[in-house]
């Protein structure tokens, strides 16, 4: 029993100074190393003002090369004969050009027909109850206000003004506004 009391003894006894000793040593070379790595590396304050100024030559710098090319002549591509005008020049050719161009007459505006199978389902499909379908396929036109009304919520732009008759909206097929009439057949000349 002396054998494993003398072990107890040996496990429980506080560690030699030497040990405690060791430990401080190896905390403070870490921070010596620690200290030598970081002390000569660049503050932050002159670091981010040399970004800085880098960025700001180099902004100017795109600014004089975009200036350069909307100003100055230069070849594009001589191959095909293109070339890079100022942009002072290419506004006064653009302006001439539309001055020297005449109007174009402006006509109706035709919408586009419905597809045949649209067309085919349209017609085969039977119009649900209470909804009025003219013979050209376009709504009939509806009252906002009043007993006939068929707004259902709807806002006003959806149906007829209230101070409009129905049947004086232009509808899908009508000339634009201001265009002349074209008439079929030729008026003959006296």
């Amino acid at each position: 029993m002396a054998d494993t009391e003398q072990i107890r003894q040996q496990v429980q006894s506080p560690a030699p100074f030497s040990t405690w000793l060791g430990v401080v040593l190896l905390m403070v070379l870490f921070g010596v190393i620690a200290a030598a790595i970081i002390g000569p590396a660049p503050r932050g304050d002159t670091y981010e003002q040399q970004r800085a100024q880098n960025r700001e030559k180099k902004l100017k710098d795109l600014r004089d090369e975009d200036a350069k090319a909307l100003t100055s002549y230069a070849w594009i591509d001589k191959n095909k004969g293109s070339v890079r005008i100022p942009i002072e020049r290419a506004m006064q050719l653009a302006v001439a050009e539309l001055a020297n161009r005449k109007p174009a007459q402006a006509g109706p505006i035709a919408t586009p027909a419905p597809p045949a199978s649209a067309a085919a389902a349209t017609a085969t499909a039977s119009p649900a109850p209470g909804a009025s379908v003219q013979a050209s396929g376009a709504p009939k036109p509806t009252s906002v206000a009043g007993p006939s009304s068929e707004a259902h919520g709807q806002s006003a732009a959806a149906v007829n003004p209230p101070s409009a008759q129905p049947g004086t909206q232009p509808g899908a097929n009508s000339a634009a506004a201001g265009a002349p009439a074209h008439s079929a057949t030729p008026t003959p000349s006296p």
